[in-house]
């Protein structure tokens, strides 16, 4: 097993914070530092495993702190802002415009896009678009009774 330095114990740190898995972390570390670590051994910088519970306080406050901006600030991740899909959008269908197949594809995704398919928001209106229309009901307790009666026989 490696002795790392500070630094790749950071990097470890902050890899496992954003979510990236060990195996996807020891790849990076080998491929930014050209060390050899293992899987089982970034696990032991995760505070959120069991083997890495005997983490330093000092790493264990560098993972929280990066994993609590990652999960606050999704408008770090350019991908999540539709200016830049739309941009990446663009450039595909530059490269790909004479492909009437791929072209359709990606204006109808950019379509979808701009036209809010893909976001979580609902809209409820009643009819022609204005305010929903309630009503209340009166019963008195022996219509309640018979028609939980009646929904009993149904069962």
């Amino acid at each position: 097993m490696a002795v790392l330095k500070k630094e790749v114990k950071l990097f470890i740190v902050r890899s496992l914070a954003v979510f990236n898995t060990p195996t996807e972390t020891a790849e990076l570390v080998h491929q930014d530092y050209g060390v050899v670590v293992t899987k089982q051994q970034c696990e032991k910088y995760d505070p959120t495993k069991r083997s890495g519970e005997n983490l330093s306080p000092e790493l264990k406050a560098e993972f929280e702190a990066t994993r609590e901006e990652f999960l606050e600030k999704p408008k770090n991740i350019p991908i999540a802002n539709l200016s830049v899909r739309l941009q990446r959008m663009e450039n595909q269908y530059q490269k790909h415009g004479k492909n009437r197949v791929a072209a359709l594809s990606i204006l109808k995704q950019a379509a979808e896009d701009v036209g809010g398919k893909y976001t979580n928001k609902q809209e409820i209106t009643g009819a022609g678009g204005g305010p929903l229309q309630t009503t209340t009901v009166q019963a008195t307790q022996a219509q309640v009774d018979e028609a939980v009666r009646k929904a009993q026989e149904e069962y």
